[in-house]
């Protein structure tokens, strides 16, 4: 017999075809599988006055982040940001902060996959660990490839192809982040791989993330001095965006507060949270249809509750519906934990809810490859209400202020540094109709107000700017 008689005309085709399918097994490895289980969460924060109109801010306190994480000031792999993604996110001024959203991964082998989460109506602006690909941005491409990429273009090649495009490390024109390799290890619980996790002393909305049992994570090194992989228990990422959540939340002079979701899809578990001086009260909502609203009286001062029972009670509520949402209980108790301190702790009168899943996957369209068997995507939304009453307070200490009135100087500088993070967004809202001296002393108390004891005020950039643009 013949080498030839052993494949026939109709055989050869059958054998290529058997052929492609092996190399593509092989060149897929691992990823062939889809043996893993995928749980997101993260919080979008915004901030309103009482009419429900959203308002531009930009926190002049931002919660801490370990100095591990990536962002546009030290993105790595001689990238640069585009669009002002080179400013760090407590200095962009916008509707919404996404805030945290962290992703886990479950496998009992071995998995490796492909992750890729797309913003295209914000910003990332921190991740970890450092992704392949982050967006938008610019790499200047080696002066090799530059050449090429002119050769061929000289030679009739379409000038959208670049050879530039094709490196792992490219220039990026969406609003995106992509971790390619991500190999969920087997062991769970490794007292090794635990070591191996990088550690900061600051970061406190970081850490509290990992106390849960999701697998141990490696990304692969980028860098060709340093090779060995980065570990984590998730992929973290956060920025900032101007759009609205699906939740409209209104409130009068008497602390009347009326929500109305605004969306297409119901909206789940809303707790109407209101705190003073270390006590409060929260009415939970089981749901809200498309187009409904409620009206809810919050006088505070009717038999508060102190706050430490209140942060147990609220905790215990919120967790419980993270669960029914689809998260495991140590995810949902982590995330509690995250943010506990500024959802449960803060003065003032806000609601959480949660967000449709319809919702964020048209917010932020995920791919994960291969497809996992199980993805629960659970976002939480905080509408923060700047009160009726708080505005009026402020205004009439600020034009006192204006005139010469020491203790309303006083008053309104206590009242600045109270609202934290949420100063400057209280100062535009009070000062709306302002005359300019009374514009001018406001702006003089906030900034010392929001000055730290060490005298730097790195977070005070442009916020001169943003006031002056105050209609």
């Amino acid at each position: 017999m013949t080498t030839n008689s052993l494949f026939s005309k109709s055989a050869l085709p059958m054998a290529g075809a058997a052929a492609l399918i092996c190399l593509t097994a092989i060149l897929m490895g691992a990823k062939s599988g889809g043996i893993y289980a995928a749980h997101e969460w993260g919080t979008f924060t915004s901030v309103q006055g009482g009419d429900g109109a959203l308002l531009n801010w930009r926190p002049l306190e931002s919660s801490r982040l370990p100095k591990f994480v990536y962002d546009w000031n030290k993105p790595g792999l001689n990238r640069q940001g585009t669009s002002g993604s080179g400013l760090t996110k407590v200095v962009l001024t916008t509707l919404q902060r996404m805030e945290t959203p962290v992703i886990y991964f479950y496998s009992d082998k071995e998995q490796t996959v492909d992750v890729s989460v797309d913003f295209p109506k914000g910003l990332i602006t921190e991740w970890y660990p450092q992704a392949e690909q982050i967006g938008p941005s610019t790499v200047p491409a080696p002066a090799a490839v530059v050449k090429l990429d002119d050769y061929a273009h000289q030679a009739g090649v379409k000038p959208s192809f670049t050879f530039a495009s094709l490196l792992r490390n490219s220039s990026l024109k969406e609003s995106r982040a992509r971790w390619m390799g991500v190999r969920i290890l087997a062991a769970k619980q490794d007292r090794d791989l635990a070591s191996l996790l990088p550690t900061d002393r600051s970061g406190s909305h970081y850490f509290a993330a990992r106390e849960t049992d999701a697998n141990y994570l490696q990304v692969p090194s980028l860098v060709a001095t340093n090779p060995a992989p980065e570990q984590e228990k998730f992929i973290f990422y956060r920025g900032v965006g101007s759009f609205p959540t699906p939740l409209r939340v209104t409130m009068n002079l008497s602390n009347a507060v009326t929500v109305a979701n605004t969306g297409e899809e119901p909206l789940v578990h809303l707790f109407v949270l209101g705190l003073d001086n270390g006590a409060g009260r929260f009415i939970e909502i089981e749901q809200l249809l498309p187009g409904e609203q409620r009206t809810l009286h919050m006088e505070l001062r009717d038999g508060p509750t102190p706050l430490s029972k209140l942060s147990r009670q609220l905790g215990d509520s919120v967790t419980k519906s993270l669960v029914k949402e689809g998260l495991y209980r140590r995810e949902a108790t982590a995330m509690v934990n995250t943010w506990k301190d500024s959802w449960f702790a803060e003065d003032g009168m806000r609601v959480l809810f949660v967000l449709p899943r319809a919702w964020t996957d048209r917010t932020l369209p995920m791919k994960l490859d291969p497809a996992p068997r199980e993805l629960v995507r659970v976002m939480v939304g905080r509408a923060e209400v700047l009160a009726p009453a708080l505005e009026q307070r402020l205004s009439d200490e600020l034009v006192r202020a204006s005139q010469g009135d020491a203790h309303a100087r006083e008053q309104a500088t206590t009242e600045f540094k109270q609202l934290g993070r949420f100063a400057e967004p209280a100062l535009r809202l009070a000062t709306k109709n302002s005359r300019t001296e009374v514009s001018q002393t406001a702006w003089t108390i906030f900034q010392a107000a929001a000055t730290p004891a060490n005298g730097n005020q790195p977070a005070l950039i442009g916020a001169r700017t943003a006031l002056s643009e105050t209609p």
